[in-house]
This record gives structure tokens, sequence and C-alpha cells, in this order.
């Protein structure tokens, strides 16, 4: 989970400042020339909205068989409801999700936001996404020394592995700041083209580029500093220019400062802009969506034609309690992307955003043990893209034979194998964006051991 600062930050933009895009390694990279921006930006705007999910959602009660699929006869309602025992979710409470092929998938019961999306083309699934280094059989994987990414199935390192698309190693930027790496030319310089509404992540933070961060409903800027208090500002505002000759502390006041004049540049881009009308949950991610909607309709005003932003959704470690808790998660979830997206059609935006979901990893089919019924760590799941660029009404991937010990199962409880990677989802979305296939290598280093076709959900 993001972990909120200090609440007492002399400088804080709506309570985490925006001058906070001092993140982890941007002293020692401060200054740096971008080799590889792109020289050139189309003149549309686009945007990508991350919605992580943390704690890894249950991929298996997620998107279920309905039907016996076409494409895998080895699947079915009852396959599924024989492993998952007690966590099963009813057949007749599912959603319908039809493939344009015929075979029919269910949603849970809580998504009726995100199955309304579906069936009217906004939405697509995508299958069995992980972390991988590169393509794995369960032979390979069950070989000693199999190249695997780093630590699976722990929460850090998984969230870590996520936002970044670095399987192993050591790692200090996200792919989504990478993104905007590349695509700076495209905006404002004195704005970033990342913006987080869930607090400092690695996801936003690129090479060159930082995030800025928000939190929604907090006022933005310097605190403390109203009527009659012109000279206290003066000051500081002297302290940021002053050269005392120390290089930390100097980096240190230039980036205090950009904060500040970014959140003067957004207080004035978000003034006088019409209340949007759509009406979006009172959760916390519905309101970090409606904060994410507001700055997109601020986007000329800023300068903006590529953005990308981040949010999440914490409480899917379901270990236990499971058919509850899920179903509340779901639900803040579906309610508040269908909000997002409806939000994106009042301003005339919804083929040009396009929002998508991440998870530290799926969980086992087969349940934990115990009479509170959950489920534990596991590798690939199922995740949900949406937009009005979508090819939507589709699942792509391949889905996973609900098998224990089956051909997609690295153990023997139902942790599946990626069949689709990270860096093929996130080179989709990326590529959508506009990130050239020169630069598609170094945005995703291990794009290169996947030469199949990425999935065209978009």
């Amino acid at each position: 989970m993001p972990i909120p600062p200090s609440r007492r930050n002399f400088l804080r933009i709506a309570s985490r400042s925006l001058a906070s895009i001092a993140a982890a390694g941007i002293f020692s990279r401060f200054g740096q020339i971008n080799a590889l921006a792109q020289s050139s930006c189309a003149a549309d705007y686009k945007a990508l909205v991350c919605v992580f999910l943390f704690g890894g959602n249950d991929g298996n009660n997620t998107v279920i068989p309905q039907s016996t699929p076409t494409t895998n006869p080895n699947n079915s309602y009852s396959v599924y409801a024989g492993i998952r025992k007690g966590l099963a979710l009813s057949q007749s409470s599912l959603l319908p999700a039809t493939l344009p092929n015929g075979d029919v998938y269910g949603l849970h019961p809580s998504l009726s936001g995100i199955a309304h999306l579906y069936t009217n083309g906004n939405a697509a699934i995508v299958a069995n996404v992980g972390t991988l280094v590169a393509p794995i059989t369960r032979t390979q994987y069950l070989t000693a020394g199999a190249s695997v990414p780093s630590n699976l199935f722990s929460h850090l390192d998984q969230q870590q592995e996520w936002q970044s698309s670095i399987s192993r190693g050591f790692r200090t930027t996200g792919w989504g700041g990478r993104v905007a790496d590349v695509m700076q030319s495209c905006n404002n310089p004195n704005f970033p083209t990342v913006l987080s509404v869930g607090g400092n992540t690695l996801f936003a933070t690129g090479n060159q580029t930082f995030p800025a961060t928000v939190t929604p409903g907090q006022k933005l800027g310097l605190q403390g500093y109203g009527t009659g208090s012109s000279a206290r500002l003066t000051a500081f505002q002297d302290l940021l220019t002053f050269d005392n000759g120390v290089s930390l502390v100097q980096a240190s006041n230039t980036i205090t400062k950009a904060g500040n004049d970014q959140a003067t540049l957004l207080n004035q881009a978000l003034t006088g802009n019409a209340a949007i009308t759509t009406v979006f949950p009172t959760t916390s991610i519905g309101q970090q969506l409606l904060q994410v909607a507001k700055i997109i309709q601020a986007r000329n005003a800023l300068g903006m034609r590529r953005q990308i932003f981040f949010a999440y959704l914490g409480g899917f470690d379901t270990h236990d309690l499971q058919l509850v808790d899920q179903g509340n998660q779901l639900l803040q979830l579906g309610d508040a992307m269908k909000a997002f997206y409806d939000s994106t059609v009042e301003l005339n935006v919804a083929s040009q955003v396009t929002t998508f979901t991440e998870s530290d990893f799926g969980r086992t089919c087969q349940p934990s043990g115990g009479s509170t019924l959950g489920s534990d760590h596991a590798w690939g799941s199922h995740h949900f893209v949406v937009g009005g660029a979508v090819n939507g009404g589709n699942l792509y991937g391949q889905f996973p034979t609900l098998a224990l010990s089956g051909p997609d199962d690295a153990n023997t409880r139902g942790v599946w194998i990626p069949t689709t990677s990270l860096d093929q989802y996130a080179a989709t979305l990326a590529t959508w964006f506009g990130v050239d296939s020169g630069n598609l290598g170094q945005v995703f280093p291990n794009l290169v051991n996947f030469p199949s076709p990425r999935p065209a959900f978009i």
C-alpha cells in the first residue's frame, strides 16, 4: 500500500506536496537530459489512467467460465466450482460477458458497472496477465534455476515489478514514468506529465520526469500564507532562490519551488471550470477518479497533450472472509470506473482516455484452509481495460486451464503461470499512447523476450 507522508509537512499540495516529486533517487538524476524523448508528438490528447488494486485481486472470482469455452473444452463453471468449493460464486449471480464467438464468461456480481461497459463495447478483459522474464511453461518452472521474476508471491516485490515492468534487479523507475520520459515533448514543460492521486508511487517516477501528487478534496499549495502574510511568503521565496553553495540543498530548493509553481498553475487551470455533472461514488477510489476527471477537464489550460495518472484501491489481500471483502472492494471498483468513463463522455474525451487495472498478483484457485474462506498469493490474474478506444466486448489473451497440477499451474493449488506478460499488456497501452516502436524496448526491457503478437485490446 502507498505510505502517506506526514501531514505536518510545511509545504504541501493536498497534504501530499507537489514538491514530493523529489522521489527516491531524484538527486542522483537531477538535471539529466532525456535521450529517449521523442522529437515530435501528435496534436491530439490522450491519457492513461492506472488503477492499482493493492493486495492481489483474486481473478478466479472476477472472471469465471459460464459456458464451456470453444477454445478450451476443459474449462466450465462446474470445473471452477469443483476447485473453488466454498469460495465458488453461484452461477446465477454472475453477470454475463459474452464473447464474439458466443462463449460466455461471468463477471463477479459486484461488477455491474464494468459489466455494463463490457456489454456496450467500452471494456475488455485481458486474461491471465502477470510478471514474467520470458515465456515459461510448467515444466520449465519446475526445473531448478528457471528464469522467473524475483520473489514471486511477495507483496512488495510484485507491486514494484508491476509498477516498473522490471522483473529482476533493482528498480528506481516505473514504466509510467519512463513513458512520460519519452513523451515529455508533448506537454507544457512546467507541469508534470504524470500525476498521482494515490500518493508517491514507483509507477509514476521516470529517469527525468517526476510525478505531481494530489489528494482529492484538499487545498493545493502553500498553507499559512493568507492575508497579511506577504512578508513571510516573500522571505520563504527568497530562501528558495538563495544560492548557498550546497548542491543538495540547491536541488531540494529547486524542486520545492517547482512544486509550488505547479500547484499555482493547477489551481489556476481548475478555477472557473464548469462542475462535472457525472455523479461519482463518495468512496476513496471514486473521489480519486473524480479528481483525475477534473484535471483532464483542465488539460488545455495546463498545456497538456499526454497525461498519465495513478490511482489505487486497497483491501484485496483476502486470506479469509473473501466472499464479503472482495465483493465490497469490487463494488467500489466497478462503480468508480463506470462513473469515470461516464465523465469522459461528458467531457467529450471518451476515446482519448484509457483506464486499466494492475494488481500485485492473482490468488490460488484452491481456497486456503480454515472456516473463514480465503485464498493465498498466486501469480497470473485477469484485468480490465476501459475506454472509448478499447476494442471492448471481448476477452484477450489465453484463459488458464482450470486444473490443479494442470498445464498452467505452477504447483498444485491453481497458481496460474501468466500467458500474457505485463510487458505485452503495458506495451499495448504505451503504443496507443504514442510511444514509437524504437522506444518501446527502452521502456520495457523484457519486451524483446515476447515476440508473439501483443493483445490487440485497443
